[in-house]
C-alpha cells in the first residue's frame, strides 16, 4: 500500500500571518493536525523550532524576490 501526500495550495495574499498579520509566505502543517502561517520575517525567526514540530512545510519565500511581470497595454 503506497500513500499519496495531497500538494499544499498555493499561498495568496489572503493568506496572513499567525504572528503579526503580514502576507504569509509559509505555511507549516503540523504533526498534531493543525497549521500555522508566517511571513517571511517570522519564518526566518522561528524556522528551527517550525520545522522540529511540522510535518510539512510548504515555503514560497522565493516569491519574494521575483520579479513582478510588466502590464500589457
Amino acid at each position: 500500500m503506497t500513500t499519496a501526500v495531497a500538494p499544499s495550495a498555493p499561498l495568496t495574499a489572503e493568506d496572513r500571518c499567525d504572528r503579526c498579520g503580514a502576507q504569509a509566505y509559509l505555511r507549516v502543517e503540523l504533526t498534531t493536525g493543525g497549521e500555522l502561517l508566517f511571513c517571511a520575517h517570522h519564518a526566518r525567526e522561528h524556522g528551527d523550532k517550525l520545522r522540529a514540530i511540522a510535518a510539512n512545510v510548504h515555503d514560497e519565500t522565493h516569491k519574494l524576490n521575483d520579479k513582478p511581470v510588466p502590464a500589457a497595454d
